[in-house]
């Protein structure tokens, strides 16, 4: 008959002690990995939008946070930035694969806004991104649409003006590299602006500011 001092010569036991020390390096590993995109995403959202005043709230323990993001400067044709990001649970290392076959990647969903609305409904949606669920442009039926190349990824363009077309084709032309952009929408009946993006540390500044600073010239007038 064993005694319980037989158990720590088995090896199942040191798989189990392994595995649980994996598991447990995993779980910090991915939480300061987590820290690290929200932070920097964030970060370079408040450099650009220079706010007013912030709010941050954590929404979903290591994967998900909003920001809040109040401009109450006058001239500015913005008065709040929303931001929510939401990422893979990388501190989760049994759940993470299963994860990263359903949601793909980490998400930023950026609300701007608009103290004028568009001038019309306009968007730039990644062909990929377009098939997911929940990416459905509702009035797509409503405009003109065609695939363009951005950095050879295929991009669907949807507007109802020339004046709309050769504006987003221009902004194109200026930022020849989408990087982590997946989708910019304008929607005049709420007076907003969207942006989808693939946070990356040190990215979200690069690819957000140039849209920031283009929205001003799509608005009416």
């Amino acid at each position: 008959m064993g005694t319980n001092a037989d158990i720590f010569h088995q090896p199942l036991f040191f798989l189990f002690v392994g595995f649980s020390v994996l598991l447990t390096l995993g779980y910090f590993w991915g939480r300061r990995l987590n820290r690290r995109i929200y932070q920097s995403a964030f970060s370079d959202l408040v450099d650009i939008v220079k706010p007013d005043d912030q709010n941050f709230t954590n929404i979903g323990g290591a994967v998900g946070f909003h920001a809040n993001l109040f401009v109450k400067k006058k001239g500015t044709p913005f008065s709040r930035v929303d931001a929510t990001i939401t990422l893979l649970p990388r501190h989760s290392w049994l759940y993470l694969p299963i994860s990263k076959l359903i949601r793909k990647y980490d998400r930023l969903f950026i609300t701007l806004y608009l103290k004028k609305p568009p001038a019309e409904e306009a968007h730039l949606i990644e062909n990929k991104y377009s098939k997911f669920m929940g990416s459905k442009i509702e009035n797509a039926h409503l405009m003109h649409h065609e695939t363009v190349k951005w950095k050879n990824i295929d991009f669907h363009l949807y507007y109802t003006s020339r004046e709309m077309l050769e504006k987003m084709r221009a902004f194109i032309k200026k930022n020849p590299d989408p990087g982590i952009i997946r989708h910019i929408a304008l929607v005049p009946e709420q007076k907003k602006g969207f942006v989808f993006m693939i946070p990356k540390p040190d990215q979200v500044a690069r690819y957000f500011s140039p849209i920031y600073h283009w929205l001003p010239s799509v608005l009416k007038p």
